[in-house]
């Protein structure tokens, strides 16, 4: 089998939750800081080729009114984040033009125009990084693929809140739904 290409002018880098409330925490395999530095590399590198920049924070009303709020083992915490909790990261900061997704939820496809923004654009193809593997990006990754988009994971550029979660995202989901790559495969692949 042949190894995948990616179109510039039909694909989209979607950057997940890449953002200072994030950004913070402690995840695994990869530490934070390296996953927004290799994102910023794709990101750099998109840029460059003219694919189109997606950038996926989650947020919404102050007071979290407008939250999940469901019975769980392990809830959301019930104490709404502080004010700059869905700021991007500097290295990340859109630019003009660029597509900007606030969600709600863990996946950037419900309750948001990125499906739209995508189709009209004529885009078939996603490449995801992000934190966290086994949530945002997984549940984002499990709704492309219902809406048959083609998909790269930078599997460097990713990190998960346990490296259980990621691996399990890396080594048995993501291979069946896409293609697993490294950031600097994905980088060659854009064109250096």
């Amino acid at each position: 089998m042949s190894e995948p290409t990616i179109d510039p002018a039909r694909s989209a880098l979607v950057i997940i939750d890449l953002q200072r409330g994030i950004v913070g925490r402690s995840t695994a395999p990869h530490a934070a800081d390296q996953v927004v530095e290799n994102s910023s590399r794709l990101l750099a590198a998109a840029r460059r080729q003219g694919i189109l920049p997606v950038l996926v924070h989650v947020g919404g009303a102050p007071d979290w009114a407008d939250r999940l709020r469901l019975s769980a083992d392990q809830p959301t915490p019930p104490q709404p984040p502080p004010p700059d909790w869905s700021e991007f990261a500097p290295q990340i900061a859109p630019q003009s033009g660029e597509v900007v997704i606030l969600k709600r939820q863990w996946g950037a496809f419900y309750g948001t125009d990125l499906d739209l923004q995508l189709r009209r654009r004529g885009i078939d193809t996603t490449i995801l990084c992000g934190i966290a593997t086994e949530v945002g990006v997984e549940s984002t990754a499990r709704d492309a693929y219902e809406r048959n988009y083609r998909q790269f994971f930078a599997e460097d550029a990713m990190s998960g809140l346990h490296e259980a979660g990621h691996r399990n995202a890396i080594d048995r989901i993501f291979p069946r739904i896409g293609h697993v790559r490294s950031t600097d495969w994905v980088v060659q692949a854009l064109g250096g």
